[in-house]
Order: structure tokens, then sequence, then C-alpha cells
């Protein structure tokens, strides 16, 4: 080959510094811009788990206090009952002394 055509070949591919610097300059902000998106999306997906978590506690809390609620009825009612059947007991105890 002749010299002068391989000259024109090898600085028509080289890469001159700045432009090596400003490829290097985009190849660098993308990368930039591709981590802050993966970040953020993060970011997106933790705010949405945290706010999954907290509204099955806030659900859990309130099937807790709808159950201490029935139980609490539960708990008045059977107390009541008691009372009552103390109440029976001692009349028929009353009863059972006056027969005596």
């Amino acid at each position: 080959m002749d010299p002068s055509t391989v000259a024109a070949t090898a600085t028509a591919t080289d890469v001159t510094w700045p432009e090596a610097v400003a490829f290097l300059g985009i190849l660098l902000t993308a990368l930039v811009l591709i981590c802050v998106a993966v970040a953020a999306f993060v970011q997106l997906r933790k705010t949405k788990l945290e706010a999954a978590n907290q509204d099955d506690l806030r659900q859990l809390v309130h099937r807790y206090e709808q159950l201490a609620e029935s139980t609490m009825d539960a708990q008045q009612r059977v107390a009541a009952d008691v009372a009552e059947l103390r109440s029976r007991t001692s009349s028929i105890e009353q009863i059972l002394r006056t027969v005596e």
C-alpha cells in the first residue's frame, strides 16, 4: 500500500483526546443517570412496601379492636349471667334454710 493511503486511513480512524474525553463524559453522564433512575425506583418501591405494611398494620389493629370489643361484650354478658345465678343460688339457699 501507498504510505500516504495508510496515513490517511490511520488518521480517519484515530480518536483524538477531546473526542475520547467527550465520549467518556457522555458515558459517565449516562451511567450517573442510570444510577439515579435505579435509586429512585428502589426508593419508590420501598415507599410502596412501607405503605402496604402500614395498611396491613391498620387492618390488624382494626380487627384487634373489633375482637376486643366483642370479647368485652361477651365478658359483660357472662358476668351478668353469673350475678344472676348467684342471686338465684342465694335465694334458693334462703328457701332451703327456711324449710329446715
